[in-house]
């Protein structure tokens, strides 16, 4: 556990060179496709296996060649990078191109499966073991390669966005662990200001949340809410399909009241009802990494549902996932503020948000003694 942290620790140094490498692989890839190779992952395929992908039934003809020209062009950005060269213009237009990846492949090209897969990693490890209850044909009926390769995508925009914030620290007289600089912070960033606006976009990830978990509560209690009578009903002819909305409506009320924490004191120190850890302080990572996660996944899940046109007798099947756009941001939003709030000093570089305590002054910030 502590060489995984101190790996980790050391993102700012591998992020690019990883990158590099993802991008000199997926080039590769593309360029197998293009050639003609098989395995195309956007190619045709039935209906039970088509991704929501944005790049969903693209040209192999088209795309491909893209691929292998973005990722060969990458793999040169990521080592460029990664030994600290750009300055001036130059820094700025491979600020821009790293940054784009980042977003495309994290944050546009995947769909829903995202937030699925996290919300049923658990259930995914016991039906590794068990099998697939119902029709399915095994966990290759979940985890296919068009599935698959969004999250392959999804980890590549991850290593993009690290090394494009690295280099930005780095270029600019940042810490490139922390990014804090010797001029004093800015003012949303200290602790103060964080815990009011963290207040404001925990609320906001709740109200986000609320449509869609009414909603799926309520089809699984009888009630169309939003949808025909018909659609309700061939969801109630389908074995599990309202089971798995109560799931993720539960999942995502869970995920609230976690979210709450970010905000309280309980999300700082474990409470009594912790028994085995009550009083001691909540690790950040604990609650900084899944929520992280979460709000990432969130987003392509609703820039996805943009591309549905949203029925004006069925508005509950698609404008509550118009609203993860939302939920992702401000859950975002919420985890930042808690992380500017409990990070305290860089264990890297020494700088702290807090401003510096000035010295004290004899006879007027302490008492002196008779003798002195």
């Amino acid at each position: 556990m502590r060489l995984i942290s101190r790996w980790w620790g050391l993102w700012p140094a591998w992020t690019g060179y990883a990158a590099a490498g993802w991008s000199l692989i997926y080039g590769t890839l593309g360029l197998h496709w293009a050639m003609g190779g098989t395995g195309y992952p956007f190619g045709p395929v039935d209906d039970a296996h088509r991704s929501g992908s944005v790049l969903e039934g693209a040209d192999v003809h088209v795309v491909a060649p893209i691929m292998a020209a973005v990722g060969f062009g990458g793999a040169v950005l990521g080592l460029v990078m990664a030994r600290g060269h750009g300055h001036g213009t130059a820094r700025k237009a491979m600020l821009v191109l790293a940054w784009a990846q980042a977003v495309t492949f994290a944050l546009v090209i995947p769909d829903y499966f995202l937030i699925a897969l996290v919300a049923l990693a658990p259930l995914l490890l016991v039906f590794a073991v068990t099998g697939v209850p119902g029709a399915q044909d095994g966990i290759g009926d979940i985890l296919y390669w068009h599935r698959v390769n969004l999250v392959i995508l999804f980890v590549g925009g991850l290593l993009w966005a690290g090394a494009a914030l690295a280099h930005q620290r780095r270029t600019s007289g940042k810490c490139v662990h922390c990014g804090r600089a010797d001029r004093p912070p800015a003012r949303w960033t200290t602790p103060e200001s964080a815990r009011r606006w963290g207040r404001w976009a925990v609320w906001g990830a709740c109200l986000a949340a609320a449509p869609y978990e009414i909603t799926r509560l309520a089809w699984f209690f009888g009630y169309p809410l939003g949808i025909p009578e018909s659609f309700l009903r061939m969801m109630q002819d389908t074995p599990g399909m309202l089971e798995a909305g109560l799931g993720f409506g539960i999942a995502s009320v869970i995920g609230g009241v976690l979210t709450h924490g970010l905000v309280h004191r309980w999300g700082e120190v474990y409470p009594r009802w912790i028994w085995f850890k009550a009083g001691r302080p909540v690790p950040p990572a604990l609650a900084v990494v899944p929520a992280s996660v979460v709000a990432v996944v969130l987003v392509p899940a609703g820039l996805m549902n943009l591309r549905i046109d949203v029925e004006p007798d069925a508005w509950a099947i698609t404008l509550p996932g118009l609203i993860f756009v939302a939920w992702g941001v401000a859950l975002g939003a919420a985890t930042l503020a808690y992380h500017l709030r409990r990070r305290g000093a860089c264990r890297r570089c020494g700088r702290s948000t807090e401003p510096p305590v000035a010295p004290a002054r004899p006879g007027r910030d302490v008492p002196v003694s008779a003798g002195g």
